[in-house]
């Protein structure tokens, strides 16, 4: 199968796309994780991207585009994939289409906003590693600091304040891909719950797997 994923920062699309993932045996590309090491490693392309990042601010489509052109291209997609992050915008979409991918489905999780701030405020990364936790509903078993031993952190876009302006980009520039599915047919509504179980039951009855 061949899927998006679409949501909200921080209303679990990672999370979720990661049990389809097993569950299918297809790979997740997660456009986010491979901007955060572009930025990590500080190459031009990086440097561009971290400077949108940090004020909630979408990183340009050419960027991304480019990015995800590289990756499907690779032979662990063949079977199908995951897309996590991308298509952010109609025009993304419209260049995806361009690209000839024929999805199956597009899963719109949905998540309201103030839930979202006190999710994501609670995230912690590993700078190291960049395994993710959270303070209440994952915790690391050691404390403040990751399984491999490093301190954990707070990413800059997971302040409430900016959580607020990437969640207004959200409904302003992403949203409008409801739509566009919607017309094609492609959408299954996915309303996330307080259980993570649950939330996985719902997604994968959407998919019909």
């Amino acid at each position: 199968m061949k899927i998006i994923f679409l949501g909200a920062p921080g209303a679990g699309k990672g999370t979720q796309a990661e049990f389809v993932s097993k569950e299918l045996g297809i790979p997740t590309i997660s456009t986010g994780a491979i901007i955060r090491e572009a930025c990590k490693a500080g190459t031009d392309m990086g440097r561009k991207a971290k400077e949108f990042i940090e004020r909630g601010a979408l990183v340009p489509d050419d960027v991304v585009i480019g990015i995800v052109k590289e990756r499907l291209a690779k032979s662990d997609c063949d079977k199908g994939y995951i897309l996590d992050g991308f298509p952010r915008t109609v025009p993304q979409a419209e260049a995806l289409d361009a690209m000839g991918v024929k999805l199956d489905a597009v899963v719109s999780l949905e998540v309201p906003d103030e839930e979202i701030v006190r999710r994501m405020s609670g995230r912690r990364v590993c700078p190291s590693c960049g395994k993710t936790y959270h303070t209440a509903h994952n915790p690391s078993p050691n404390g403040d600091a990751c399984e491999c031993g490093t301190a954990l952190s707070i990413r800059a876009d997971d302040a409430p304040d900016v959580v607020r302006s990437r969640l207004q980009v959200y409904h302003s520039s992403t949203e409008p891909l409801k739509e566009f599915y919607s017309k094609k047919g492609l959408i299954r509504v996915v309303v996330g719950a307080d259980a993570l179980e649950d939330t996985k039951k719902r997604t994968f009855l959407a998919l019909g797997i």
